[in-house]
């Protein structure tokens, strides 16, 4: 795992084995197949890579094509270190897409990578749910 400052955005990027554990724990199979998970940006965004080669982001919630954005992947070496935040991740307890704030604190949480990957399956399966309801 490479990780830091890319300008104002926080990017980490996964060896190819932290990638498939990542995918897996999140349930990228199933949220968007067809796509390799690559890394993190801004903790809220995952970076993708779909079938073409082509990199987007999309939120960790949903984990939807909907929300894909292109991005220009950055090379590892262009990452400025900061060791205050390795190895952690900044999880919003109510995410943004069930009206959770970005900037409320109370709704801020760091977390282990661990931790993080079983909190977006969760709440993916939760917005699957609340998206079959609706219908």
């Amino acid at each position: 795992m490479v990780e830091g400052w890319y300008g104002d955005d926080y990017i980490v990027l996964f060896t190819y084995e932290e990638a498939l554990a990542t995918a897996s724990a999140c349930g990228f199979d199933t949220a968007l197949p067809g796509f390799a998970v690559l890394g993190l940006r801004g903790w809220q965004d995952f970076i993708v890579r779909d079938e073409a080669g082509a990199t987007f982001t999309v939120p960790s919630v949903p984990l939807d094509t909907r929300y894909l954005a292109s991005i220009n992947l950055p090379a590892a070496h262009e990452l400025e270190p900061d060791s205050r935040l390795a190895g952690k991740v900044k999880w919003l307890v109510k995410p943004l897409i069930f009206g959770g704030s970005p900037d409320a604190e109370e709704n801020v949480s760091w977390v282990t990578y661990r931790e993080h990957g079983a909190l977006v399956r969760w709440w993916n399966e939760q917005y699957r749910f609340a998206k079959a309801s609706q219908v």
